[in-house]
Order: C-alpha cells, then sequence, then structure tokens
C-alpha cells in the first residue's frame, strides 16, 4: 500500500501545491488585531481539509484564536496513537520592500514556494494532513490512530494551549506527538531534531534621575543608569565566554562521549556557515565545538538595548532610563525557575543603590529531550530515509519549544520532530520559502511514518 501512496503523491503533485498555495493566501497573522476574521477563515479552511480526509473534527474556541482538532477514531489491530502538532498562524509581513514578490502571494520560483508561513509552519503542517488524505483515498483509512491539533497562537507563544490540551487531556491522549516545525540539516540533508533548549528570558530596567540631564551640568555628581546597565551587562560573561552568574551551570551535566562523537561526525562545515552569516568570525564558550555551543551548552545573550539618545547626531545627556533584554538558553537539567532566581539575585547584588532596579519576566520555559533509541525515533529515521530517499541526522536545536516539556508532563507523550524544510528558509524574515521538492518528500515521510508505525512500535 505504501508504494501505492508514493505514486499517488507524485501524481497528484501540481494539485497539493495548489492547496498549499491556498492555505498560503489567508493572512492569518495572530499578533494583529485587524486578522481576526482572516484567524477565523483559516481555522475553518483547515477543518475543511481534515472533513475531505474523512476526519471527525472541531473547531475549539479560545480567549484568543480557535484551535482545530480532528480525530480519526480508533483503528482496529491499532496499538498506537499519534497526535499531530502544528499551527496555522504565521508572522507579520515585515518591511514589504524586502520582499521580491507579496508575502501573501505564493510564487514559485525555480521549484521553490516563497510566501510568508510557507515553512513556518503552514506548509510543513500540511505534509501530515495531505498524507491523511492520501492514505483515505487509497487505502479507505489510516493504519493507525491519528489525531490533530492545529492551534493559531504559536506566534504569540500559545498563551491559551496548556488551558486547551488541560481540558481536552482525554480527546489529545496519545502515545507519541509528532511535530513538524523544525529544519533539516542542510539544504541537502534530511535530520530529525531530538531536543531542544530551553528558555529564561528577562528585561532590566534602570532608572535615576526624574529626567534626562545635562551631562555637562550634572556629570559626576550622579549615577548614570547607562554606565551601570553597562558594567552589569559586561559582568555576566566572562572572557572565555563563560555565564559568571552563580550557580548556572549546577546542573549542567557533560556531553555524554556517545552523543559528543555523533555530534562531531555530522557533515557540519564551519567556513560555509560563517560565510552564510556574513560575521567577522566565530566565538562561544571555549572548549567547546561550534554544534556543541548551539546545541547543548547553555548561554547567554544580550537581545536588545535601550535608553537615551537614539536619534541622528548627538545630544550630551544623563538618561533617565534604561534597560536591556537578556535571554539564556538552558539545557536539560537546567530548572528555569532556578535560573531565573540566580539572574535576579545577580544582577541586585551588582546593580548600586545609586539607581533603581526593575527585573521584568518574559518567558520561562524548559528544555526538552526525547530518547533516541525510542521506537517513534526509530520509525522516524526509517520514514524520513523513504520519504528523501536519504538517511536521516540525529540533530538537536538551539531554539526553544515549550510545548514540547508540556506535552510531556499533561499527556506523557515524547514528541518527534520531523523537519522538513531548508533551515535558512527566511521564516520569520522577508522571502520566506519551502522547496517544492520537500514538500513532496515531507508528505512522503509523513505516509511512512504512519505506515511504520503501523508495524507494531509500542509506547
Amino acid at each position: 500500500m505504501i508504494d501505492n501512496i508514493d505514486a499517488h503523491i507524485d501524481e497528484n503533485k501540481d494539485r497539493f501545491i495548489g492547496m498549499l498555495q491556498e492555505f498560503l493566501r489567508i493572512p492569518s497573522i495572530s499578533t494583529d488585531p485587524d486578522k481576526k476574521s482572516a484567524m477565523a477563515d483559516t481555522a475553518s479552511w483547515v477543518q475543511e481539509r481534515f472533513n475531505e480526509c474523512g476526519l471527525e473534527s472541531q473547531i475549539i474556541d479560545t480567549p484568543g484564536h480557535p484551535a482545530v482538532l480532528a480525530d480519526t477514531g480508533p483503528v482496529d489491530g491499532s496499538k498506537v496513537t499519534i497526535l499531530v502538532y502544528g499551527h496555522y498562524d504565521v508572522q507579520p509581513e515585515g518591511d514589504l520592500s524586502l520582499w521580491k514578490t507579496a508575502p501573501f502571494e505564493p510564487t514559485v520560483r525555480n521549484n521553490i514556494l516563497y510566501a510568508r508561513g510557507s515553512a513556518d509552519d503552514k506548509g510543513q503542517v500540511l505534509t501530515h494532513i495531505l498524507s491523511a488524505l492520501c492514505w483515505t483515498k487509497l487505502a479507505g483509512k489510516l493504519p493507525v490512530r491519528v489525531k490533530f491539533l492545529v492551534e493559531g497562537e504559536e506566534e504569540i507563544g500559545s498563551p491559551n494551549l496548556v488551558g486547551l490540551i488541560e481540558q481536552n487531556r482525554e480527546a489529545l491522549a496519545c502515545d507519541y506527538v509528532v511535530i513538524s516545525d523544525t529544519a533539516k540539516l542542510d539544504a541537502d540533508t534530511p535530520a530529525i531534531t531530538y531536543g531542544t533548549k530551553g528558555m529564561v528570558y528577562k528585561e532590566i530596567i534602570l532608572t535615576g534621575p526624574t529626567n534626562d540631564l545635562h551631562s555637562g551640568s550634572f556629570g559626576g555628581t550622579i549615577a548614570n543608569p547607562g554606565n551601570i546597565l553597562a558594567k552589569i551587562i559586561a559582568g555576566l560573561k566572562d572572557d572565555n565566554e563563560r555565564v559568571t552568574i552563580p550557580g548556572f551551570y549546577e546542573n549542567v551535566e557533560n556531553i555524554p562521549e556517545e552523543e559528543k562523537a555523533s555530534i562531531h561526525s555530522l557533515p557540519f562545515d564551519e567556513d560555509k556557515y560563517l560565510q552564510g552569516l556574513g560575521a567577522p568570525a566565530l566565538t562561544g564558550e571555549a572548549n567547546f565545538s561550534t554544534l556543541e555551543r548551539r546545541w547543548v551548552r547553555p548561554t547567554l545573550d544580550v537581545n536588545g538595548v535601550y535608553g537615551g539618545y537614539m536619534a541622528e547626531g548627538s545630544s550630551t545627556i544623563i538618561p533617565a532610563r534604561v534597560g536591556a533584554k537578556i535571554s539564556m538558553r538552558i539545557v536539560p537539567d537546567q530548572d528555569p525557575n532556578v535560573v531565573s532566581k540566580a539572574f535576579d539575585d545577580a544582577v541586585r547584588a551588582a546593580c548600586p543603590d545609586t539607581v533603581r532596579l526593575e527585573i521584568l519576566n518574559h518567558a520561562n520555559a524548559a528544555a526538552y529531550v526525547c530518547p533516541i533509541d525510542s521506537p517513534g525515533i526509530k520509525a522516524g529515521i526509517k520514514a524520513v530515509h523513504a520519504g528523501f530517499a536519504k538517511k536521516p541526522y540525529l540533530t538537536r536545536e538551539g531554539g526553544s519549544l515549550p510545548i514540547l516539556p508540556m506535552f510531556r508532563q499533561i499527556l506523557g507523550a515524547e514528541s518527534i520532530m520531523l523537519g522538513f524544510c531548508d533551515p535558512n528558509c527566511n521564516a520569520h524574515g522577508p522571502n520566506e520559502f519551502f522547496a517544492i521538492s520537500d514538500f513532496i518528500s515531507g508528505i512522503k515521510t509523513a505516509a511512512h511514518f504512519l505506515d511504520e508505525m503501523s508495524k507494531g512500535y509500542p509506547r
């Protein structure tokens, strides 16, 4: 049957591309209040596709944007239930002058489809929906029980997702969660991501005088919040790029030798990586490789600094108020709450009483790692190999997906991350794209994954 499905996918390539383009034309920007009707239209579009597959589905309203749930129902002989998670909302367009074609007019150039949401995440979640459509068309049913959860708030932090899952815990019960919102290793090499970092995101705000003051008249008599902020930031890392916050590394385990060897075996070209970034040189925590720093070592980065005179020219002032936003990407066994408190304590200790300090918390999320010997990962490797005609590499990801530890905690299910897009697909940026070949290979991979899971992979 799976060979027939592969052939069917090839035969219907143009039709599936057309469906994706239709999906992409709806401007489902979750952060834009003017797009509320477009968000509802997109949820309805997703539900129509599930109806086309013969799946029972429903649109669930939330305090924000609606989510779509679907379920094949029990499948005779199947011991496994898969929950496919994805999102239909997209990022804003950004600077339209940087787009070669309109972001919501999906355009194919050189077998690459350009549009906002093409890779993140409409194109990738549609691969699973089309896989279900193919199975239904040719076999009359899916080989295992499959549930879908497609939400509309991922790009704004999924504020209502936890409540939705807790309220629908029984309806969403599963053995594995499958997510396609990550990427391949590179444009030509498929990958399965088995781990992501967590994140603690902070904002430091320092205030001094009531208003900006003349730096000549008042300089040297009161503390400059800008000078103090610079000292605090500089003191958070040492010359070897290690974070100096007391206790920051307390629960950071050494990289297992087997995993270290696996990372070093990846076909990673540092020179090409650097060239693609356009930076003068690579740097990072001493005694670790670039991939180790990206994937398995905690980091601290300043995301933005503001305050004082920022316009063109000069204005000699002592700023009344300055601030900085700082994120820490953490690894397994680091507790985000413990790291958060340690950061606050370190900043307070470094801040003199000549300014007022405020610390805001913007995000706390744990890291996630799926056991690479799990049946779901093994099935994923076979499925990706079949879909892309190449065996995938196993990789971690430096970014954060707070939903992964949440799925584990609430549903007791591990997550399998099958990413189909180019890692340089410009997600969130201008000219976001999804290669047609990756889209088609993704549909095949999704179909093969269900076939593999039907062969007796228990939880």
